[in-house]
């Protein structure tokens, strides 16, 4: 069976490793006579495998030991709403940036709970092509937190300098770019990903919060669902009802992989190679176009187009044919989006920048 190369910006590229791993232990995992999708979370045996995945994030990520971990379901949309509703205090007051669809769907869902959620930087004004300066923010004395989207998958752009939060706790979804290269993590009050792009099968998040953000039920300003409360889900190790363990289990290997690859500064110098041989041919193309400012790149999702509707359908189509799937752009930038995940091997965007020429060479006016 030949595989073919996934640029699909999620549910995405895994390691084949890791694929192959998961397929040997599908029937029997390790030695129990049955799926970890089989078995009762309440065992040992999951007990281990939640505990090394959370044990090995830490290490990866260097995460200190005054932040929690969980593991909860809905993947980040879900974190949209449960944001606001742990963190907002008796003034309900946040600011957010408004970089892309996702940061401004956190944005309107955090607007449902109060009227007092600003946007005080935005990129809007180019189609969310570059990322605003947000070294002097509006940010009030009573805010609760400041917002991003970390990465923005539909747009190809990327925060590569934190904003100026003014001592205010920085709220960050990761999702597409969480375990690409090293943070720090004590710069943030709390970082979500849903981890279908770039670590795991869809259906969950992963969220590291600061303790002294975590609040008591009692303190919480709003009626919030059990499922939603951060607390609940720390007190009760993520095991509050029947998690996403399939999930968990693919996680848990991918930050094996991860370990064994180099780490965290082995997955950014991979990445950053892969990323400048696809930004590198577009500088040069005279058919292709990436509309994002160079300081502003994603090195996970490169956007480009062809400037004509037609062509890049058709571009698509034949991509196929060359093993080369999921890189229709997203229906609001239309075009290409190529995801390069960790996942994504280097041969993998050569084959992409080879077919890219050759298709140039047939079409180009």
């Amino acid at each position: 069976m030949k595989r073919v190369y996934n640029f699909s910006a999620g549910p995405a590229v895994l390691p084949e490793e890791v694929l192959k791993e998961a397929a040997d232990e599908m029937l029997d995992y390790g030695g129990s006579g049955m799926s970890i999708m089989e078995m009762s979370h309440r065992t040992k045996t999951f007990d281990k495998v939640i505990q090394d995945a959370e044990s090995d994030l830490r290490e990866i990520m260097n995460i200190p030991d005054n932040y929690k971990v969980i593991f909860v379901q809905g993947g980040a949309t879900t974190q949209f709403a449960a944001v606001p509703l742990n963190l907002m205090s008796k003034n309900k007051k946040a600011a957010y940036i408004e970089t892309g669809n996702f940061s401004k769907k956190a944005y309107q869902e955090a607007k449902i709970f109060s009227d007092n959620v600003r946007i005080v930087a935005s990129s809007k004004d180019k189609n969310y092509t570059y990322i605003p300066d947000c070294s002097s923010l509006a940010i009030e004395p009573d805010d609760d937190y400041v917002y991003i989207c970390e990465n923005n998958t539909i747009f190809g752009t990327k925060f590569h300098t934190l904003p100026n939060t003014c001592g205010k706790p920085l709220v960050s979804d990761q999702s597409s770019c969480f375990l690409s290269e090293p943070v720090d993590v004590s710069k943030y009050g709390v970082i979500y990903a849903g981890v279908q792009k770039n670590v795991g099968p869809a259906g969950m998040a992963i969220v590291i919060i600061r303790e002294d953000l975590i609040k008591d039920d009692a303190d919480l300003q709003f009626p919030t669902p059990t499922m939603l409360r951060w607390k609940t889900q720390i007190d009760n190790g993520s095991l509050y009802n029947t998690p996403n363990s399939w999930s968990i289990y693919v996680c848990g290997k991918v930050f094996k992989w991860i370990k064994a690859q180099g780490g965290l500064v082995a997955m950014k110098k991979r990445n950053e190679e892969k990323a400048k041989i696809l930004y590198d041919y577009l500088e040069t193309s005279k058919l292709y176009k990436n509309g994002v400012e160079k300081d502003s790149r994603s090195i996970m999702n490169v956007v480009f187009t062809t400037g004509d509707a037609d062509l890049d359908a058709k571009f698509v189509e034949e991509a196929k044919k060359c093993n080369i799937v999921s890189i229709k752009g997203h229906r609001m930038v239309g075009g290409m989006r190529a995801s390069i995940y960790n996942a994504m091997p280097k041969e993998g965007v050569m084959a992409l920048v080879e077919f890219m020429k050759k298709f140039e060479k047939e079409n180009l006016q």
